[in-house]
């Protein structure tokens, strides 16, 4: 199967400011982190992205997806469309809004809270597109994450795929485990001691998926995890572990984090080093000093 199309979801409560947010990209470019997820789903391979708002915010976030004035802002307007979520029902809502956009074609779905930044040459979202369209099947991205942080991610459990290293067929999906649940279900081989596999913030989902995502919205909110958990039972349903790293934006220090991580990955790498060295250097003296 081809991934054409790719829906980001932005319209939490808590979540719809922090897309808007300003940071400095690898390639030393200011830019708004919807305009970043967007870059990242055009170099999947997707053509056309729709972003669930929060209604009202449409004009709003066309602002952050393609500034004024910046190269190549034009030709961005014709791949990206706004979707206003009419509701505050849920993540699981949130999605199936974008149903009539996708129309019936398996997408890319990216969480406007969560910022990859790759590792590699490899993006995430480009070898998760990849093993979807290879397995014809639903591929969630997934990063070995610590018991501490898993009150902030949907987990999944299941067993490594005969000959691949970093692929996963999923038996169970809990939406923010406590400790003592994903040791009794999410053990996963391969991984430390209290590492867990716990959802990245992006996912290939299939029409099967949007299908089952409706039957049970018919009987009232419910998270993606669940639709997933439901679906890992019915079908096959795969876990890719990345080697890029997610930073949670609604985090403490989320967006800091994030625009560490994207500094030092970048072209400016190395004065970005040499500050961060006169910083600590500096504190550290006032610290000897007091």
């Amino acid at each position: 199967m081809k991934i054409r199309k790719a829906v980001i979801t932005a319209a939490g409560k808590d979540q719809r400011a922090l897309p808007l947010q300003t940071l400095i990209d690898c390639d030393g470019e200011q830019k708004t982190v919807l305009h970043i997820l967007v870059e990242q789903a055009l170099a999947a391979g997707v053509e056309e992205v729709a972003v669930v708002v929060w209604p009202g915010d449409e004009s709003r976030y066309a602002e952050a997806a393609w500034p004024k004035g910046r190269a190549g802002a034009a030709a961005l307007r014709g791949h990206v469309a706004f979707i206003p979520q009419p509701q505050p029902l849920g993540y699981g809502h949130a999605i199936s809004c974008a149903r009539e956009f996708v129309a019936g074609a398996p997408f890319l779905h990216l969480v406007g809270d969560h910022l990859p930044v790759s590792a590699g040459s490899e993006p995430c979202a480009l070898r998760l597109t990849q093993i979807a369209a290879a397995e014809d099947c639903p591929v969630s991205a997934v990063q070995a994450t610590r018991e501490s942080l898993l009150p902030r991610y949907g987990t999944v459990g299941g067993r490594r795929v005969s000959g691949c290293q970093d692929l996963y067929r999923v038996d169970t999906v809990i939406e923010k485990p406590t400790p003592t649940e994903a040791e009794q279900r999410l053990v996963s081989p391969g991984l430390r001691a209290g590492h867990y596999l716990c959802f990245f913030g992006m996912h290939v989902l299939t029409p099967a998926v949007m299908d089952l995502l409706g039957e049970m919205l018919a009987a009232g909110p419910v998270s993606l995890s669940a639709v997933l958990a439901e679906f890992a039972r019915r079908e096959q349903y795969l876990a890719m572990e990345s080697t890029d790293r997610r930073y949670d934006l609604g985090a403490r220090y989320g967006l800091l984090t994030a625009q560490l991580a994207l500094a030092l990955h970048g072209r400016d790498r190395q004065q970005v080093l040499a500050d961060l060295v006169e910083l600590l250097a500096t504190r550290e003296l006032v610290s000897t000093a007091q």
